[in-house]
């Protein structure tokens, strides 16, 4: 900002210099005054705007009480009352000067001299001019008695005795006859013009002066010339005579000065403006630089005073860290210096003492982080039993927020009594540490199984009690799931081996036997052996499965089509007994899967709802696909019994069914595909009867 104000100070100065050479000659008035006038009106505009624009920041911080405006107001006001006041009497005064100077220079005595120096002037040139007529008249009056015998050296005798400086003997069409020149120089004389013969017959002569308006003035005379006889054609005689010098010079600066004289004389009035405009475009543009210059000034000197107040202010707050300082060697950057070296003393021993606090609360708040990214729960509880912290990882396995447990007893709790009672019986029957399997079931009928330790606090610690648990519910599932899969490849390995050669022995029983028994023991023959190769093929396809299970292949990912691959699977079931209902999404994109294993898990998900819906009159499936954030859902509900509540928790678990057949480990198989597609699988009851899966995949990433 102090840029600006002293580039527009510069400038203003510099175009009211050429304003005011402008207006001192009229010549270059005339040319350049309009566009220095509009010049200097554009700054003066601007450096209202900039004055403008400097009240107006100073206002917005008078009117949001910001500490030192007032004082920047009080001495702006006295910086402007300094610059206007005198500017404005040193303007009136200029003024008066400008105008009566300009009035003084108009004098009727003046006017009057130079109207009679310049009639002198041209009677001083008629003067001449008559005797120059008089004389060629004479000429002219000899040249006709003559007749037609004129010679040159008659002539230039004429010209002498004229005192002429040039004598020409001119026909009716202008044509020279005889001319004489002062000298002996031999060129002809200028042409004339047969309008200046026609006007000297008519007026009897014609006088004239050449050159006016310079230095070189010529008289020229043409009169005609009698003539004897009538058949005579007409003659002119002309004459011409150089001014002297001294007289022409003296008539030109006659003219000048009274043509200045007279272009001052009809300028006066706006002379007259153009001053009283250059002083009031000077008086402004001083008045607003001075006021843009007063505005920086006051926020220079309000500036330390500001830094001060507001440096007493934070430190009265507990703020010590340091101020802005000036770097000025007066008092004012002293002291504001000053006051900083006493501001950073201070907050070097408040810091020294915040040091020491800060590193209790860090170890504190690091304390709060680790148990706060815990996986497992942590639970402190007062001497008395109330709960006075629970971590995130608590109310996760709890599924529950805890609120208002703070306020109640153990035994108040309104929730969660299973695993309340196995606390405080452990605490009840052990001094020390203690740690105990709970296997706890949750109000949506699921259970978990919880490992949980309880310890005893120190009593010069406040005492109470903190009890440590984890969910190893899936981690007791995956073991489960390893056990079963490695009873499963043992299974498959052991038994798929003596299949073949039982089933052969009794193929071949039938072929040897048969035709040496009678009809009746070739028919018990025959179902037996047929019996015996059924349970055969039966437990192959066992062993088959318990092989899938214990040796998935990996999947083979890809981009997907959800919706496209459930059309295909339910092409399977068009001859089903059982409604199946689609609503698939038209807005879902594309998954991340293996085509075979997707497939496999929709078959088998809509055979088991296909077995549960058995024994229903009005059996229905619906399969949903939608789109939930970065997944895609398929679901497959049915209007079935449902799952018993007991089953929920291990519906994934090998070898568990529900069904009076099968292996068990058509879920089992699902969540494993599922899993290794890096999606999750969930089970649940409908209300007020049936059965819901749902599956979530990741979607195909958006390139």
């Amino acid at each position: 900002m102090r840029a600006l104000v002293a580039s527009a100070a510069a400038l203003a100065g510099i175009l009211l210099f050429l304003l005011a050479s402008a207006s001192s000659k009229s010549s270059i008035f005339a040319r350049n005054f309009q566009i220095l006038l509009g010049l200097n009106g554009t700054v003066a505009v601007l450096l209202l705007g900039l004055v403008v624009f400097q009240l107006r920041n100073l206002g917005r911080e008078y009117l949001a009480h910001q500490f030192g405006s007032r004082l920047k107001l009080k001495l702006l006001g006295l910086f402007a009352i300094m610059a206007v006041v005198p500017g404005v009497v040193i303007y009136g005064v200029s003024l008066q000067f400008a105008t009566r100077s300009i009035e003084s220079w108009f004098d009727v005595r003046v006017d009057g001299a130079l109207d009679s120096g310049l009639q002198l002037g041209r009677s001083s040139l008629d003067y001449l001019l008559n005797q120059l007529a008089d004389s060629a008249h004479n000429a002219a009056d000899d040249v006709g008695e003559a007749g037609g015998s004129v010679t040159s050296r008659r002539l230039d005798r004429m010209r002498e005795n004229a005192g002429a400086d040039t004598a020409t003997l001119l026909a009716a069409n202008g044509q020279v006859l005889v001319s004489t020149t002062v000298g002996s120089t031999s060129l002809l004389p200028e042409t004339t013009t047969t309008a200046s013969l026609r006007q000297a017959r008519v007026g009897r002569g014609l006088r004239a002066v050449d050159g006016e308006g310079t230095s070189d003035l010529v008289l020229r005379v043409i009169v005609p010339v009698p003539s004897a006889r009538l058949t005579d054609d007409d003659r002119f005689l002309q004459m011409t005579k150089r001014v002297p010098p001294q007289i022409a010079a003296a008539l030109e600066s006659i003219q000048a000065g009274y043509r200045d004289y007279q272009e001052l004389v009809i300028g006066r009035e706006g002379l007259i403006r153009i001053y009283s405009i250059t002083l009031t475009l000077s008086l402004l543009m001083a008045l607003f630089a001075a006021i843009a210059a007063a505005f920086e000034f006051a926020r220079n000197l309000s500036a330390p005073l500001s830094i001060l107040a507001e440096g007493t202010q934070a430190v009265a707050a507990g703020d010590f860290s340091p101020r802005q300082a000036l770097p000025g060697r007066d008092e004012l950057g002293i002291l504001t210096q000053s006051f900083n070296r006493m501001t950073r003393q201070l907050q070097d021993a408040r810091a020294q003492a915040d040091k020491n606090r800060s590193e209790v609360e860090a170890a504190r708040v690091y304390l709060e982080s680790v148990l706060g990214n815990l996986s497992a729960g942590v639970l402190a509880f007062s001497e008395q039993g109330h709960l006075r912290a629970a971590n995130r990882g608590a109310t996760q396995i709890l599924h529950d927020e805890l609120d208002g447990f703070e306020n109640l007893q153990p035994q108040d709790w309104p929730r969660h009594h299973a695993f309340r009672d196995a606390v405080i019986k452990a605490f009840q029957e052990t001094d020390g540490d203690w740690n105990r399997e709970v296997e706890i079931t949750r109000e949506d009928g699921r259970s978990q199984v919880l490992l949980i330790h309880g310890s005893r606090l120190p009593e010069h610690a406040g005492g109470g009690y903190v009890v440590v648990f984890d969910d190893v519910s899936e981690l007791i599932s995956a073991q489960r799931n390893a056990a079963w899969a490695e009873v499963a490849r043992r299974l498959a390995h052991e038994i798929k081996n003596p299949l073949t050669p039982i089933q052969l022995s009794a193929e071949r029983m039938q072929h040897k036997l048969a035709a040496k028994l009678d009809p009746d023991s070739q028919a018990i023959l025959s179902r037996s052996t047929q019996t015996i190769v059924n349970q055969v093929e039966a437990m192959k396809r066992m062993v088959n499965d318990f092989r899938d299970y214990a040796r998935m292949p990996l999947p083979v990912i890809a981009s997907l089509d959800l919706n496209a691959l459930v059309q295909e699977v339910l092409g399977l079931y068009e001859s089903s007994r059982v409604r199946i209902a689609p609503e698939l999404s038209e807005a879902l994109p594309q998954v991340q899967g293996d085509a075979t294993q997707l497939r496999q898990v929709i078959h088998n998900l809509l055979s088991n709802a296909e077995d549960a819906l058995a024994e229903i009159e009005s059996p229905e499936i619906r399969i949903i696909t939608r789109r939930e954030g970065r997944r895609g859902v398929i679901s497959v509900c049915d209007n079935g019994p449902g799952f018993p509540p007991a089953m929920l928790p291990r519906a994934f678990e090998p070898y568990v069914t529900t069904k009076p057949r099968g292996s068990g480990l058509g879920l089992a198989i699902v969540k494993k595909i599922i899993d290794e597609h890096h999606g999750d699988i969930a089970v649940g009851n409908l209300e007020p009867h049936g059965a819901e899966i749902r599956i979530r995949l990741p979607l195909l990433p958006v390139v």
